[in-house]
């Protein structure tokens, strides 16, 4: 596998939590979406590329969830996530 950027073999892959919103003011009420993907870098030019999986895929699609999801912050992130005590 190359680098799509600068045609690299020079990549490694890592573990990775990316929290992705919805652009725009209208949407800050609404919760971040966690994702744990495995991502890729290229070690020489530091273009990185990962897959959303298909749980988070499909909340930010249709907005519904099986409950496998994670979510942080907006006004509903405490009916998502587990409290701690």
């Amino acid at each position: 596998m190359v680098c799509l950027l600068c045609a690299s073999s020079n990549l490694a892959e890592f573990s990775a939590e990316i929290s992705l919103r919805f652009q725009g003011l209208k949407n800050l009420h609404e919760p971040n979406v966690m994702v744990f993907p495995k991502t890729l870098v290229c070690l020489d030019c530091g273009f990185s590329s990962f897959t959303t999986p298909k749980p988070e895929l499909r909340f930010l699609s249709t907005g519904n969830s099986d409950g496998s999801i994670v979510t942080w912050g907006g006004k509903s992130s405490t009916e998502r996530i587990p409290r701690r005590d």
